[in-house]
């Protein structure tokens, strides 16, 4: 696939068939992952695969956010809200969870290491859309509470910046529109 094409076309399918995906495959679009740009080589990124069973890791962070703060966790309104937000892990086969380390070196800016695990994350979508596949990048409050570093083994200085649900398409691919680059886009000449 040409990359502008790839760019033009890749949407987010937020509806995936529970098929397995193949591990080569996964692979491979973690391999796309590591190919993005980074200041100082310091390659900030940590990726988590979740398939099967590995998916209750974020279904129990999930649901353990829900109901964090709540008076009562045991009331019947905060059990319902935290298996509704542990049941969101498994609407996809595959979830691929990504995270910034940044390095603690003097000569690293700490924003281009958030960048650079971005471009990471935009490398293996385009990827997963090359390869035929669907997929969402999700994050949200959830995705940088202290509970999902505990529950991921990441250290406070680390974050946690999106999960990408992915999967063979369920849905038909909605129509892409933005506006022209003309109308954000300033020149100085």
């Amino acid at each position: 696939m040409n990359v502008m094409d790839a760019i033009r076309t890749r949407r987010s399918i937020g509806k995936v068939k529970p098929d397995p995906i193949a591990r080569e495959t996964i692979e491979s679009i973690l391999e796309a992952g590591i190919w993005a740009p980074n200041h100082r080589l310091t390659e900030p990124w940590q990726f988590f695969v979740l398939t099967g069973d590995g998916r209750n890791r974020l279904g129990d962070a999930l649901a353990r956010i829900a109901a964090a703060g709540a008076e009562d966790p045991d009331s019947p309104e905060i059990v319902v809200k935290a298996e509704a937000a542990r049941k969101k892990a498994f609407r996809a086969p595959v979830i691929i969870a990504a995270a910034v380390k940044p390095s603690d070196r003097k000569d690293v800016i700490e924003l281009e290491e958030y960048g650079a695990v971005n471009a990471a994350i935009q490398n293996m979508l385009l990827a997963i859309h090359a390869l035929g596949l669907g997929a969402v990048w999700r994050s949200g409050e959830p995705c940088y509470h202290p509970m999902m570093n505990e529950s991921f083994g990441l250290n406070p200085q680390d974050k946690m910046l999106g999960f990408i649900y992915l999967g063979i398409p369920d849905m038909a691919v909605p129509a892409g529109r933005r506006h022209g680059a003309e109308d954000k886009t300033i020149w100085y000449e």
